[in-house]
């Protein structure tokens, strides 16, 4: 059930629900896909064999098609060495394989130049979205930010693109603003405006929010961001699953994701950067070939990227990480990925509304969210709640999500809450395993 106590306009920043209403189902145009069907879960072989879960925490990490668990295992197999660092047949098919890759990204988000050539030299591979994210706050702002300055993040930010943000500021004296959502988690014009200005230097939020689902007005943020001469940075992590992503239309200047939350293997992060930008850029890692050269006292950085790329890469990763966004975006594509996602939110939400026990934390509309709807039940710490559903075979996450602040300003008992987060391999047996889970939960302490 929908707490409706503190209900009140959206505008205020109070953090309160919305009441669920049926009748509105048309104009928010009820998705009619049929999710009882699933002509995806074949083709990933944990859900495959493991049909006694329904896997609900995609949002932490997705589950891998077998085609990408064959890439990975194919690179190993047919051009094992390492790129870069070699004049042979098996270093230089390594080599190019990586550079398709980069070029493949580049395209992918846009990254192309006037002749419709990507702009492969902006892609950058590390770890994950926090690597991308702190070479941003730790090589790129101390060139920008000096005392007095100011950096605008949202109060929905992951850790990953809060922390960087807190160093980057105490580091030069400057500071830390939040820009606070409505109660169903939108920024509005007005928190735009009244957050950054002359001295905002550094915008940097999240696409969409790993807690509340919600899509942040990225372009808004961006466009506020230059006027005032400042620089924008998304993070990109819950948005690459769901949705295309192109960097000119959401006015990005530099842009993060991971590889594992879009299909692909753990251990590949992808930073992408306009050019002059990433020349300004210092390494956070030296060594290995990052180097252009190097004497007893100094050294001169290799060109952008693979000045950001020490050591050696993951390279059988990355190229399954090709495989696996070509399977995203062509194989099954992001407008049936939405539709599905959708319908699958929709139906989640319309039965969660139906049990009198649980308060879903943002807003109760199904189109406000993507993939991920968090919740808690009354009464019952979240980690409780995660366990008893782990015995029924559905896989939720509990917890504070990397989002503390987030969790501190919503006044989320325990700062810990449930969250179900849905990709389109999941059906309307998933969700039903966990409706069913959520009353056995309740049963449990309740009789």
């Amino acid at each position: 059930m929908i707490d409706t106590d503190n209900v009140t306009c959206d505008t205020c920043t109070t953090p309160s629900s919305f009441v669920f209403d049926a009748s509105d189902e048309v104009s928010r145009g009820w998705p009619r896909v049929d999710i009882g069907l699933n002509p995806y879960k074949s083709s990933f072989p944990l859900l495959a064999q493991r049909e006694d879960i329904a896997f609900l925490d995609s949002g932490a990490t997705a589950q891998r098609p077998a085609c990408v668990l064959e890439a990975q295992r194919s690179f190993y197999e047919t051009m094992n060495a390492n790129p870069l660092r070699g004049l042979y047949s098996l270093s230089v098919e390594a080599t190019e394989a990586i550079a398709r890759v980069r070029a493949q990204i580049a395209e992918l988000l846009g990254a192309v130049d006037e002749r419709g050539r990507a702009r492969a030299n902006e892609v950058v591979f590390c770890r994950n979205t926090s690597e991308a994210l702190n070479i941003v706050a730790k090589g790129f702002a101390p060139h920008v930010l000096k005392p007095g300055d100011e950096v605008a993040i949202t109060i929905m930010e992951h850790h990953s693109n809060l922390i960087p943000w807190q160093q980057a500021c105490r580091a030069a004296g400057a500071k830390l603003i939040y820009l606070y959502p409505t109660k169903t988690g939108r920024i509005t014009d007005e928190e735009i405006a009244a957050k950054i200005g002359p001295a905002t230097k550094i915008v940097a939020a999240a696409h969409v929010s790993n807690v509340l689902g919600v899509e942040n007005p990225i372009a808004k943020l961006a466009a506020a961001a230059h006027a005032n001469g400042a620089y924008m940075v998304v993070d990109a992590a819950q948005s690459i699953p769901h949705m295309r992503v192109d960097v000119n239309e959401l006015g990005a200047d530099f842009l993060a994701f991971s590889a594992h939350k879009a299909l692909g293997p753990m251990g590949v992060g992808v930073l992408w950067g306009r050019a002059e930008l990433l020349d300004q850029t210092d390494p956070v890692l030296t060594g290995g070939e990052m180097i252009d050269s190097v004497t007893e006292q100094g050294a001169v950085w290799a060109p952008v990227p693979e000045k950001f790329e020490a050591g050696t890469q993951d390279a059988a990763g990355i190229y399954a990480t090709g495989v696996a966004l070509d399977y995203l975006v062509n194989k099954v594509g992001y407008d049936a990925i939405a539709e599905r996602e959708h319908a699958l939110v929709h139906y989640a939400m319309s039965r969660m509304v139906e049990l009198p026990f649980v308060d879903i934390i943002g807003s109760i509309y199904w189109d406000q969210h993507h993939g991920a709807v968090s919740f808690n039940i009354r009464g019952i710490h979240p980690h409780d709640v995660a366990s008893i559903m782990d015995m029924d075979g559905a896989c939720i996450r509990a917890g504070h999500h990397c989002a503390q602040p987030l969790l501190t300003w919503l006044g989320v008992e325990n700062l810990a809450c449930c969250r179900a987060s849905l990709a389109f391999y999941n059906d309307k047996y998933d969700i039903d395993r966990f409706i069913d889970s959520l009353n056995h939960v309740w049963s449990v302490f309740n009789g």
